[in-house]
């Protein structure tokens, strides 16, 4: 058994100068606050790293929708322009036919 790189005679150690130092009746009461404390830790970190992947995921939808909304409006432009600058409609208009006529 090996946890954060501390072996079983060593936890033995520090269980007896704990025991030592805050006595039998202490002891389980500071196992109990340091369980709460960890699971507060846990607890904060999960919901922090919960918050940062929602703000994550909302900046990547808000920065597809604006990319497509700024496509959209380039194709608009570019169909204005070349609908503005097009052969078509820069030729005069055809004479009518009412005004080929001669006078009577």
């Amino acid at each position: 058994m090996n946890i954060f790189g501390i072996g079983l005679p060593e936890m033995a150690v520090i269980a007896a100068i704990g025991l030592l130092v805050f006595g039998p009746k202490r002891l389980p009461e500071l196992g109990k606050t340091l369980g709460r404390t960890l699971k507060g830790f846990q607890s904060a970190s999960r919901d922090f790293e919960q918050e940062f992947r929602r703000a994550i995921e909302t900046e990547s939808v808000t920065a597809e929708t604006v990319s497509s909304e700024t496509l959209v409006s380039a194709e608009v432009a570019v169909t204005e322009t070349v609908a503005t600058d097009s052969p078509a409609s820069q030729q005069p208009a055809a004479p009518s036919a009412a005004s080929e006529s001669p006078p009577a």
